[in-house]
């Protein structure tokens, strides 16, 4: 009895250290990164296409594992159409049509991998690199803060098969899971970027979850008006924002990742978050919700050599930005190597009712050129007492990456989760 009773202590030991150890920053007993991610796309081979996807897809269609497919041009799921692809099966955007696959209002995509045979959406350039194709836009029913409800994403003269946004919060757009989007982002013509995963009035019926973005050259997630949740979702290397949200997102991250270079950047400025209600006042409809990010066991790194010279350099800029009439409710999120941390937009008052939609509570700051600053405003005093009360109970630290995570070095298999040495001993600015 007593050797049981041993053991037993033993093993709460274990699974209380492990719960502790992750407890900011990505969770998870073991790294979820492991089997279905790809840290070096650049590096894998793919057997040549033997199937092309083009044009209107307008009945319910699967796409097999044992094919390759070749996606050519603008490609829409219209008609209420189900596109189902099997785990395994490899889509290649196609370079000089700059390819994107568009799910339209009422059509669905059912993209279900698996942990071990993750599905792979990809560019068929000799060379692979950021922008080669479009991306995947998925289009549905819930609600924006547009005015009129109804918008369209205006990447085609054909505004019918772009419009999204409606009523119906719990909207279901399909399934996401074990999914990798690498190489995406193209220019569009006068327009900007694509961006790797566009969800436009998406509803919380949609499952989008394990989705890797790498080396996109436009946002690598956006988010446009919906309600929608999203976990162990990773943003690898984007040359602009790794996620960005507006016009009345209703958002529940979890458990994602954004991993950012000081050497990649947009001609505006890359944030591993944007968050904003609209572009302009004169778009929306104020007695709508206005966006609300809520944001828990993020982690948002700047992958450099020598941060420090980076940040003296000008390369590094905010990890967050939020704008005005935004809510963000951030928890147990670790932000390593940005200057600074957090920025707020100018129009933002520093006051009672404006800090209680800016909520930080149980983060981990560390190696942040400051934490919480106001756009233009290098006195940020009251932010930082604000934020440092002990009752928030958020951690400061300046110590190197390599020694803040698991296996941060770790080229092939890095584990961004959080060593729990350097929360416990690191609690003063």
């Amino acid at each position: 009895m007593k050797n049981v009773i041993q053991i037993a202590a033993i093993l709460l030991l274990i699974v209380c250290d492990v719960h502790a150890q992750q407890e900011k920053g990505i969770i998870g007993f073991k790294s979820w990164l492991i089997n279905w991610t790809e840290f070096k796309p650049n590096k894998v081979e793919y057997n040549e296409a033997n199937q092309i996807l083009t044009g209107n897809i307008t009945v319910n269609t699967k796409l097999f594992k044992k094919n390759v497919y070749v996606l050519q041009g603008n490609v829409y799921v219209t008609n209420n159409a189900v596109l189902t692809i099997e785990p395994g099966t490899v889509i290649i955007g196609d370079y000089e049509s700059k390819a994107a696959l568009f799910i339209t209002k009422g059509a669905t995509l059912i993209a279900d991998g698996l942990e071990t045979d993750p599905i792979v959406f990809t560019s068929n350039r000799s060379v692979r690199k950021a922008g080669d194709w479009g991306g995947i836009i998925i289009l549905g029913e819930a609600p924006t803060n547009k005015f009129g409800n109804i918008s369209s994403v205006n990447f085609d003269s054909d505004v019918a098969l772009t419009t999204y946004g409606g009523t119906n919060t719990n909207s279901n757009s399909g399934i996401l899971r074990y999914v990798r989007i690498e190489f995406a982002g193209a220019k569009i013509k006068g327009q900007g970027n694509f961006n790797s995963l566009l969800l436009a009035g998406v509803g919380s019926e949609t499952v989008i979850e394990n989705v890797m973005v790498s080396y996109s050259a436009g946002d690598s997630f956006e988010i446009f008006g919906g309600n929608v949740n999203l976990n162990k979702l990773i943003s690898f290397k984007s040359v602009s924002d790794d996620y960005k949200f507006n016009y009345g997102t209703q958002c529940r991250i979890d458990n994602s990742l954004a991993i950012r270079v000081s050497y990649l950047s947009s001609n505006l400025g890359s944030r591993c978050m944007n968050i904003k209600s609209y572009d302009k006042k004169e778009e929306v409809d104020f007695s709508k919700n206005q966006t609300l990010v809520t944001a828990t066991n993020l982690t948002l790194v700047n992958n450099s050599e020598n941060i420090k010279a980076d940040i003296q350099s000008g390369l590094v800029k905010e990890a967050i930005y939020v704008a005005e009439n935004a809510t963000v409710n951030f928890k147990r999120s670790v932000i390593s190597g940005f200057n600074p941390a957090v920025l707020l937009d100018n129009k933002i008052e520093v006051n009672d009712e404006n800090l209680k939609k800016v909520k930080l509570e149980e983060m981990y700051f560390n190696l942040c050129k400051g934490n919480i600053f106001t756009e233009y405003n290098s006195n940020n005093e009251d932010l930082e007492s604000w934020y440092g009360n002990a009752a928030f109970f958020n951690v400061y630290s300046q110590a190197e990456n390599k020694e803040t995570f698991i296996d941060f070095l770790n080229e092939k298999r890095p584990d961004f989760r959080l060593r729990i040495g350097k929360i416990t001993a690191s609690n003063d600015d």
